[in-house]
């Protein structure tokens, strides 16, 4: 095998390994803004529901007193 064929199948090989690569950053892309809209709608959802059985606000809300 010539040292061109070989680079060939390297490149070839390599270029692969990126577009593999690349679908999976997006398919966790996609997956992570997903988990973090529901993270966020849950912490809503708790928020308020501790507001409502007569709490105070979150204190994930509030600033420290050194603030």
């Amino acid at each position: 095998m010539t040292d061109i064929t070989h680079l060939e199948e390297q490149i070839a090989h390599l270029t692969r390994m990126v577009e593999d690569l690349s679908d999976i950053v997006a398919r966790q892309e996609t997956e992570l803004a997903l988990a973090t809209r529901r993270l966020l709608m849950l912490m809503e959802r708790e928020a308020t529901r501790e507001l409502d059985s007569g709490g105070t606000m979150p204190l994930a809300d509030q600033r420290p007193p050194h603030w």
